[in-house]
């Protein structure tokens, strides 16, 4: 091969990062030089700097997910055009949602203590992913250096680094609160703890081969507020009461 199309190559490799062999071999192929598949490959890799070694971020997960905790925020709206916020913090390796708090103006105080709430007696894990929302206050990232943990931030614009948080806000979402209008900051935190009650006690997760989180053991059927959000997915209307016959005594 000459040594001008081997510089090609090379030049092609390195000033498009997206292309691979294929796509380089059909440029040269527009330029009428027919060069194989394998020998440009043989050749990018002499101009792409090798991947750098350690562990991804999908293999941290799965060998820490024991010791990970993750948290997030789920805004909501209530019937009067009100803004709610919810906070979560999920344990990744159970799926098991450990802390809910809800409130309407999340000051710095209240999400440093949601996160004392979620870690009594003890109870840490070993990393706390989190991404990089404004309402982390410094006083929340000296509760966790305070409880020995380390704060892992998410890349910015990448849900995916948080993608178990994210999915169980979606399921918060679509089997729960759009099946209902939520009323007052009170009426937000009594069905989210009813939904996480079900959520971590008989939802069957398909990450845990359809296990759920915190299986009771006693089998403890299902709170009526989630019984209520799984059978009926819709609105329900009362049902209209029948008219009793009545019997007409008989005037003697």
């Amino acid at each position: 091969m000459a040594v001008e199309t081997i510089a090609l190559i090379r030049a092609m490799a390195a000033a498009n990062r997206l292309r691979g062999a294929e796509r380089i071999r059909g440029e040269l192929l527009k330029l009428g030089i027919p060069v194989a598949k394998t020998t440009i490959q043989r050749h990018m890799r002499d101009a792409r700097p090798p991947r750098r070694d350690g562990q991804t971020w999908a293999t941290f997960l799965r060998n820490h997910a024991h010791e990970l905790w993750a948290c997030d925020f789920l805004p909501v709206t209530d019937a009067l055009f009100r803004p709610l916020h919810a906070f979560f913090v999920i344990a990744l390796g159970s799926r098991r949602v450990v802390h809910i708090g809800v409130t309407r103006h999340p000051t710095d105080a209240w999400v440093a203590q949601q996160l004392r709430g979620a870690t009594p007696c003890g109870q840490r894990p070993r990393y706390l992913i989190r991404d990089n929302d404004s309402r982390y206050c410094p006083a929340f990232s000296r509760v966790v250096k305070a409880r020995g943990i380390a704060e892992w931030r998410t890349a910015y614009r990448a849900p995916r680094q948080n993608v178990t948080c994210e999915r169980f806000l979606g399921s918060v979402r679509r089997e729960c609160l759009d099946q209902l209008l939520v009323l007052s900051a009170g009426h937000l935190r009594r069905v989210l703890r009813e939904y996480t009650g079900y959520f971590n006690r008989h939802r069957p997760h398909q990450s845990l081969h359809q296990h759920v989180p915190h299986a009771p053991a006693g089998g403890t059927p299902q709170s009526g507020a989630a019984r209520e959000c799984l059978r009926h997915p819709g609105p329900r209307w009362p049902t209209p009461c029948r008219p009793t016959s009545r019997v007409t005594p008989r005037m003697s």
